[in-house]
């Protein structure tokens, strides 16, 4: 009997041990930006799996997540050419293209992803004004452009006034700025790895290990003078999370002329965020790759690059220019962030957005999962412990279009937009953050209960 309580009490040794790890081995929280911004949502046709370089093939899905949003005014202006994927404006849209012809597409698009919204949904929301210049045409073919305020000009294919469309997203603004000091908070993410701009090219070199590569750069992403550079990125695990935080104040200039095969590759991982600039300028001759955040509200941002190629969100102005058919196209942000708090006082960012008038069906499905343990044990003592983890997903989409091709806007839930597809990881081999920190810690408190329980009841019958 005591060999066999020795047994005993060496695996509750063991559990304990091993439970105690898993609370300590727990990595730091990570969420994703702030209203469920960033991975695709699917509607008609699913989410794909990976991206292909902007092209002009047939349609290869669906995504119903935002990928511009503009906190102030948006102006198209030169020879801007089109955006891809869903648009909310909060303040005035105004077109007036000064070169290459009169049309300016929205939504879909003809070189990008190929992963528009659903058809006959909002592609373009618009809280204020819209305005389109004498004898040129905003195009949504396809899809609708809601408006708040007065409309000017012409617009194809559906056009509507209703100002309450831009309501869900009033509260984006104070989340998105309060996200962009937080990512840029040396104290709470500090850098892992290091930037040279040397000889033409800008390298960021990472730590090789890190699931959050941090790179904070103070000032331009350019050569001397505002020269273009090359853009390169080494020592990036497979699956990490890039955060380039651009943290001049003022004036800040991003120009490129290319960029590595590996900065493409990461493209669906890759945030830029900019904090503090208030005048922001993208220029070059080459596609830019990774998602954009601009946190400061009083900002004016000026896009002139031949290609976006990621989510783009401003909470100041934005105008889209350039001099050779300059294009936003839609690819989604899958990384996983630092959480931030967001002001209690704010107005919920993401309620459940209005519903396209004829839309007619939809679908939707919900998985839930859930693990506990409790033990208990007394012989003038007593001991429990109780775990428990849950995770949850829905999400709705229009499984069969209406007549006139419409389908449900993406429900929101809560702070999140529902059943994002794509996020987490990125298939890397990194260790999975968010939602998985609940299940381990989960694992770890039952380890622990159940040690514990182990360890009354042996006492107990050794007292016998």
């Amino acid at each position: 009997m005591a060999r066999t309580h020795r047994y005993a009490a060496g695996w509750v040794a063991a559990t304990l041990v091993t439970g105690i790890a898993l609370v300590l081995a727990l990595p730091g929280a990570a969420a994703p930006l702030p209203g469920g911004l960033g991975p695709c949502i699917p509607g008609v046709l699913p989410c794909p799996a990976t991206d292909n370089d902007p092209n002009n093939g047939p349609i290869v899905g669906n995504d119903n997540n935002i990928n511009i949003y503009v906190g102030g005014d948006y102006s198209v202006t030169g020879s801007a050419a089109e955006a891809e994927g869903k648009i909310v404006v909060v303040g005035d849209f105004d077109q007036n293209r000064t070169s290459g012809g009169g049309i300016y597409n929205v939504g879909v698009v003809g070189v990008g992803s190929r992963v528009p919204p659903d058809p006959g949904s909002d592609y373009l929301t618009i809280g204020g004004d819209v305005t389109v210049a004498g004898g040129q045409t905003l195009a949504a073919d396809g899809g609708v452009v809601a408006y708040g305020g007065t409309k000017t000009g012409t617009i194809t294919d559906t056009s509507r006034p209703d100002p309450a469309a831009i309501t869900p997203y009033l509260g984006l603004n104070t989340s998105l700025q309060t996200s962009s000091t937080c990512y840029a908070n040396p104290a709470t993410t500090p850098a892992t790895g290091t930037v040279t701009n040397e000889f033409g090219t800008v390298t960021f070199t990472g730590d090789g290990a890190s699931a959050l590569q941090v790179f904070n750069v103070t000032g331009d992403v350019a050569g001397a003078g505002g020269a273009q550079v090359f853009i390169d990125f080494a020592g990036i695990p497979a699956g990490a999370t890039v955060l380039v935080n651009l943290v001049k104040t003022g004036s800040l200039t991003i120009a490129i002329n290319n960029g590595s095969a590996s900065w493409s590759a990461m493209r669906r991982m890759i945030l830029w965020n900019i904090p503090r600039a208030t005048t922001v300028s993208f220029q070059g001759t080459a596609q830019f790759q990774g998602s954009v955040l601009i946190g400061d509200p009083a900002s004016q941002t000026t896009m002139g690059i031949p290609g976006m190629n990621g989510r783009f969100f401003t909470t100041g102005d934005l105008t889209h220019a350039g001099t050779a058919g300059t294009e936003f196209h839609s690819y989604p942000f899958d990384g996983d962030l630092p959480t931030c708090a967001q002001p209690t006082n704010s107005p919920n960012a993401s309620p459940t957005p209005p519903t396209s008038p004829s839309a007619s069906a939809s679908a939707s499905a919900s998985a839930s999962a859930s693990a506990s343990a409790s033990a208990s044990a007394s012989a003038s003592a007593s001991a429990s412990a109780s775990a428990s983890a849950s995770t949850s997903a829905s999400a709705s989409a229009s499984a069969v279009p209406s007549a006139s091709g419409s389908s449900p806007a993406p429900s929101f839930n809560g702070s999140t937009l529902a059943s994002p597809s794509g996020g987490g990881d990125g298939g890397g081999g990194l260790p999975l953050t968010g939602t998985s920190i609940a299940w381990l810690a989960a694992v770890a408190a039952v380890l622990l209960g159940a040690g514990a329980a182990l360890l009354l009841l042996v006492r107990v019958r050794t007292d016998r």
